[in-house]
């Protein structure tokens, strides 16, 4: 019984997992679409910030269910409209320079801190509801539960940045546009998922 137990959790976790790192990965795409010569080390800080917010989430909502349960209901409703205002900003911003970009002129994009912060914010906002879903976990199973999450949002991420890169080269000065295009589309698809 216990065994069954520890497998479903780990099951359990591994589709929480794959299901919330959707997002990230598509967001991970356009990135890798519009910056396919970003360096190594923005190679790692990519998915490891989307993992990182994944891990994070989770453990907040859990922990706030624990306490402020209410007022977390009341937030959870503004979830779609924050989610949808950061990427069409983000997506908007990145569609506007592949616009104003000379196919002519090689130049190398970079993602700014800042900008990158709000994509790991937006892409796993949501994951904020699984702290509700998980709130009867002890404080080991809900880590452990995060970390799990945040790990294969990792993995997720890492594949969809590289892919991103290998079409982006091929695209060359279109890719940003595509990328500004999959954010606002993505931005739209949560606000849709979160008002139905």
């Amino acid at each position: 019984m216990i065994m069954n137990s520890a497998v479903s959790f780990v099951i359990n976790s591994i589709l929480l997992g794959l299901g919330l790192s959707m997002d990230a990965f598509s967001v991970s795409l356009a990135n890798g679409l519009s910056l396919p010569k970003i360096s190594r080390g923005m190679r790692i800080s990519i998915p490891l910030t989307f993992a990182a917010f994944q891990f994070l989430m989770p453990m907040i909502g859990w922990t706030c269910v624990r306490g402020l349960a209410k007022a977390l209901i009341v937030f959870q409703r503004a979830i779609p409209w924050i989610a949808l205002f950061l990427l069409l900003i983000i997506g908007g911003k990145m569609l506007a320079e592949g616009l104003r970009r000379d196919d002519k002129e090689e130049k190398v994009l970079i993602l700014k801190p800042a900008a990158l912060l709000l994509q790991g914010i937006a892409t796993s906002i949501d994951a904020l509801s699984v702290g509700f879903t998980i709130a009867d976990y002890n404080a080991a199973k809900a880590f452990t539960a995060s970390l799990v999450i945040g790990g294969i949002t990792f993995v997720i991420c890492s594949i969809g940045l590289s892919i991103g890169r290998r079409v982006g080269t091929r695209l060359a000065g279109k890719a940003s546009i595509l990328g500004g295009v999959i954010l606002i589309a993505i931005g739209i698809e949560i606000f849709i998922k979160g008002i139905i």
